[in-house]
């Protein structure tokens, strides 16, 4: 198979090379500002986000379906995803379902085949990136792009991760903002891309599938259950991703927490 690598991807992404090494750079005054009101800004935030936001709604609701909701809660799992700043929702939709369609392949955005660090960062730094064409999302997010909030959502993107530094700093200042907003999406796109990298080279295979995906625990704690990834490689549109008693899944426990509320149906 043609490495990953040697393919013409228009060099550097200046755009995402800038927003990535800037982030990455407002998140340092966190190691010297703890007080335990940030830290709970931050876990707040990175579980409203991380786990809400980017496990339930951009992942298992929005690209593949694995649950229907109300319209009111799909929008707002979709808007607390948008704040993980790893661009809108409907870029990254594509962006994961197109991962599913070539796993492994030179088509894959992000396939480890080549190497730990293009996986995990290295393909958000080179070439178009999730900057897909409408041509690329007309095919592969029609549902999305025929919703008109969703069209909405995705245009003011950045707009939800604005009201929050202003919510936190009218209560704790700049460096609760540092903490619940930069220091916590930096956290939240690493653990993230650990899935991408990570759950593609260690860990368990106890299903055979056409890829390399890994049960890894470490960051399926990380990522409230995303880690039980070749559980999900080998059931995609299951709700469920930790299969077994011993495998925790805080994003199935929710998805059930909703199903007792009447607000999750079609649970597959």
């Amino acid at each position: 198979m043609q490495n990953v690598l040697s393919l013409p991807r228009k060099g550097i992404n200046w755009q995402n090379a800038t927003s990535l090494t800037a982030v990455h750079l407002l998140a340092v005054p966190a190691l010297f500002t703890f007080t335990w009101a940030n830290l709970v800004s931050f876990l707040v935030a990175y579980w409203l986000v991380g786990s809400l936001g980017v496990g339930l709604g951009y992942h298992r609701l929005l690209t593949h379906r694995s649950f229907s909701s109300p319209k009111w809660l799909e929008y707002t799992l979709t808007i607390l995803g948008t704040m993980s700043m790893q661009d809108s929702p409907d870029k990254w939709v594509a962006t994961h379902r197109i991962h599913h369609s070539f796993v492994e392949t030179e088509r894959d955005p992000h396939s480890t085949r080549s190497g730990f660090w293009w996986a995990q960062i290295g393909w958000t730094l080179w070439g178009t990136a999730q900057n897909h064409d409408q041509k690329t999302l007309k095919r592969y997010v029609p549902d999305l792009l025929k919703d008109k909030v969703h069209v909405l959502i995705a245009r003011y993107y950045l707009l939800p991760n604005i009201i929050l530094a202003g919510i936190l700093f009218a209560i704790g200042g700049w460096q609760m903002v540092v903490w619940g907003v930069f220091a916590r999406t930096v956290v939240c796109w690493h653990t993230t891309w650990f899935v991408n990298s990570l759950s593609h080279i260690y860990g368990s295979r106890p299903h055979t599938t056409n890829d390399d995906s890994t049960n890894n625990w470490f960051v399926a704690i990380l990522t409230f259950g995303e880690g039980w990834h070749n559980n999900h490689h080998a059931f995609p549109t299951s709700a469920r991703h930790g299969t077994e008693w011993y495998q925790f899944d805080m994003n199935w426990i929710t998805i059930r927490i909703f199903e007792r509320l009447g607000w999750a149906t079609k649970i597959k």
